[in-house]
């Protein structure tokens, strides 16, 4: 339980007071003088006023972040009375209500990690009001009419929308279709059918017919022909101008590679893989495919050989687009003789065997250059040769069901751009990712079906270069993953660059820390970031609710969660717990079929029922916290999330126990640091009798063997070895236990960590005020026993 503290104005805070959040004597010195003029100049202003002013005009990125900080001290600070707050405004660990007790709430930062910034007032200079998100101005011409008395505003009323949304999902859906320039050759019936109980999710649109790549097409308001539809710009040419395609360039480019594709002898409803770099090719070639009827099954350009083997056996894939980096990226990992998009390659002798579908191949610029392929393969210039067509610009979309497959993805999860997100049209939406995970696909609809623009970097977005791309774009929405932030944070490589353009970062694919979303909201000017999602939609952090950092906020529009307990009962809404989270089944976009494996076993046998209706099982365990919150513990099941990539640990488990000779046997568990973020991989090995091998070794094994054989995005992070391992009565591993134990030893030694960075700071408050003591050793052991009491003692019996 936190503890209160004297309140302080903001007025009233000193240097003293700068120096304990972690700013060294000369820095709190320059602050504090720079706090006292801003303070001048602003008056009698509103908290909200003088808290816009000092953020913007002196917190900085390099500022230390571990809380209490001076982001934390001077955004509480500038609130005014305590009792002005938001009702939402909890401690999500503890309960704790700060304004109950008056209390001045650093401490409840501390603990909780929790802060509100400019979106608590509902302003951001980039979108100028909450009223005006895509939320915010369906709720303020709506919002009486749908809620009634409930409605008071966008931001108080959003609980309440949200709930109505549950209960009326196709009332909903029609504003959200309404919005988007979604073009029906058909329309459905209704928004959804609930009549066939045999369709647990319900029928979504039935009887529509459409083709959603001519949706992507289309223009629709704002939205022209002369509208620039794709950014991008190529590593290595940083002072070199943008390149953009406009909407009808980009239209006549997916008609000419619709045509070329008819003319390859496929049928409707093929499957043809995509395994390339994100760039303007791979969304031209994506389109394309569903334009013309054909089903897109899109790979990681991440995966080793194998994996990749493996999905285009799965889907049945009759042709593949791939571009010539990839074949390099994968000679270089897999040594001498790789198996690649169904190729055998020889690193020696470049000798190709014919295995595999039909493969079209792109190089980086679209160019061939001689390349050694298969009989039968096609360069990109090839594959345009054999097109007959009178107008290859042009071309009619095949109009399909809307049971029709698009897209089959080894990923999972689908979202609401327009809602949570609000991307709109003007937006430049940059995510460095691949159409082989799920945010390649949300991309392009996300931008496409809302007027938006996409920015493409080719290349890493790791350094200054992916940095400069943002700056000179104009991105106003921002996707990342926090090991992403991280790299930026350590190299500071993006200290230099103007972001001042961007409303919004979205984060997904791994859970992030709250030093490493503060990295982003206060690095840029205090701007929301957006916290998404879980799998098969879940949750989010809404633009018109108040933040906490690095939890979920709500779940999707129109989608209903439940936390189970251990004998699967749902706990009671609102009320604190841990548990399995469950899907009430009714939900836009959700999977109906799996192609290896029984959908109905894999989602609802043994689940249980809820208000009638038998829930979808999800996976990852969630806290539910005070004031609405939500916080992500990892999976339920024996699949972990790692770096945004759903794994099997007994799948990995499988590769750790060939690694070396003396593994006996091995368990993987998923882990995260003391303060939240990414899980990372631990692997718990018990070695054959008689054997020693030491950790750091058997840590280089270990991922030598993951990344080589299942991904080279996983890497372990950990390796304990045990006598053996705790089992069920059944002699299953009890992965949950070994999980339990090895995040105690990190919460032990991070504490010791903070406890002696807290030391050091009181300290040097301390010695602030040295006129008070004596240079005699007896006043100088006084001040290490005061600090040892208030930084040690206070914290460990929290624990």
């Amino acid at each position: 339980m936190a503890t209160t503290e004297e309140s302080k104005s903001v007025e009233s805070l000193t240097r003293v007071d700068i120096v304990g959040t972690g700013l060294s004597s000369y820095v709190a010195h320059i602050f504090h003088q720079e706090l006292r003029r801003v303070l001048a100049e602003v008056g009698h202003s509103t908290p909200a006023a003088t808290w816009q002013r000092t953020s913007q005009q002196l917190l900085r990125p390099e500022h230390p972040l571990p809380s209490p900080s001076a982001h934390v001290l001077l955004h509480f600070q500038n609130l005014g009375p305590c009792n002005a707050w938001p009702s939402t405004f909890l401690d999500p660990q503890s309960g704790f209500a700060p304004w109950d007790v008056g209390c001045r709430v650093r401490i409840v930062i501390r603990v909780s990690s929790c802060c509100l910034f400019l979106w608590l007032f509902g302003k951001n200079k980039c979108r100028g009001s909450v009223r005006l998100t895509n939320l915010g101005q369906l709720l303020e011409s709506k919002g009486v009419e749908l809620l009634g008395s409930l409605y008071t505003n966008p931001i108080d009323s959003y609980s309440a929308f949200q709930w109505w949304s549950v209960q009326h999902p196709e009332r909903y859906f029609q504003f959200v279709f309404e919005e988007e320039s979604i073009v029906f050759h058909q329309q459905p019936r209704c928004i959804l059918d609930t009549s066939n109980e045999a369709i647990p999710g319900g029928q979504w649109l039935p009887g529509a017919a459409l083709n959603i790549a001519e949706s992507c097409l289309a223009s629709k308001g704002k939205k022209t022909d002369s509208s620039t539809v794709i950014i991008w710009h190529d590593e290595g040419e940083d002072e070199l101008p943008l390149k953009t395609l406009t909407l009808a360039h980009l239209g006549a480019f997916v008609s000419q590679v619709a045509n070329a594709l008819e003319c390859l002898g496929l049928q409707q409803g093929d499957v043809i893989a995509i395994d390339m770099l994100m760039n303007v090719y791979a969304v031209i070639a994506y389109l394309a495919i569903i334009l013309a009827g054909f089903v897109v099954v899109s790979i990681a350009d991440s995966f080793v050989p194998n994996e990749i083997r493996v999905r285009i056996q799965i889907s049945k894939a009759k042709a593949i687009f791939t571009q010539l980096c990839c074949f390099c990226v994968h000679l270089l990992l897999c040594g001498e003789l790789v198996l690649i998009l169904g190729m055998c390659w020889s690193f020696d002798s470049r000798e190709v065997e014919a295995q595999g579908p039909l493969a079209i191949v792109i190089t980086a610029d679209g160019k061939s250059r001689g390349l050694q392929l298969r009989e039968g393969d096609l360069s990109w210039d090839d594959f345009f040769c054999g097109m007959i067509c009178g107008r290859p610009n042009e071309y009619k979309a095949v109009v399909q069901p809307i049971e029709a497959h698009a897209n089959i993805l080894f990923s999972s999860g689908t979202t609401d751009a327009w809602a949570h997100q609000d991307i709109r049209y003007g937006d430049v939406f940059a995510w460095p990712t691949n159409l082989g995970w799920m945010m390649g696909p949300y991309l392009i609809f996300g931008s496409f079906l809302n007027g938006a623009t996409i920015a493409l970097y080719n290349g890493a977005p790791h350094g200054h270069s992916f940095g400069k791309f943002v700056q000179d774009a104009r991105v106003t929405q921002l996707g990342v993953v926090p090991s992403l932030v991280k790299t930026w944070k350590s190299t500071g490589c993006m200290a230099s660059l103007d972001w001042s353009s961007i409303c919004c970062f979205c984060s997904t694919g791994e859970a992030s820390s709250p030093e490493i979303t503060c990295v982003l909201v206060v690095g840029q000017g205090n701007k929301i970031c957006v916290r998404s999602f879980w799998r098969h939609r879940g949750g989010w952090l809404s633009l018109v609710q108040p933040p906490s950092f690095s939890c979920f906020s709500t779940p999707v529009m129109a989608n209903e969660l439940v936390i189970l307990d251990e004998s699967g009962n749902p706990f009671p809404d609102n009320e604190p717990c841990i548990g399995e989270v469950a899907l009430v089944p009714i939900m836009l976009g959700v999977s109906s079929t799996l192609l290896n494996a029984d959908h109905d076993s894999v989602y609802f046998k043994g689940m249980p029922f809820f208000r009638g209706q038998q829930l979808r099982r999800h996976g990852d365990m969630f806290e539910q916290l005070v004031g609405g919150f939500y916080k992500a513990h990892g999976r339920a099941d024996d699949t972990m999330n790692l770096r945004g990539i759903k794994t099997s640990a007994v799948e990995i488990e499988r590769v750790c126990n060939k690694a070396h000779e003396a593994v006996l046997e091995t368990a993987a568990i998923d882990v995260q640091g003391p303060n939240g973020g990414p899980d990372q991989l631990v692997i718990v090995a018990v070695l054959k009798k008689g054997n020693q091998i030491g950790l750091d070794k058997l840590q280089k094994i270990f991922s030598s063997a993951v990344s080589s054989k299942l991904n080279p995005l996983l890497e372990v992070s950990a390796v304990a070895v045990v006598l053996e391992f705790p089992r069920t009565a059944c002699n299953k591993v009890m992965r949950r236990v070994l999980r339990s134990q090895f995040t105690k030893k990190i919460k032990g030694i991070s504490l010791a960590s903070e406890c002696f960075t807290k030391l050091g700071r009181k300290l040097s408050s301390l010695m602030l005020r040295k006129n008070e003591y004596s240079n005699s050793c007896s006043n100088i052991r006084q001040i290490l026993i005061l600090a040892y009491r208030e930084c040690f003692q206070s914290r460990l019996l929290e624990h």
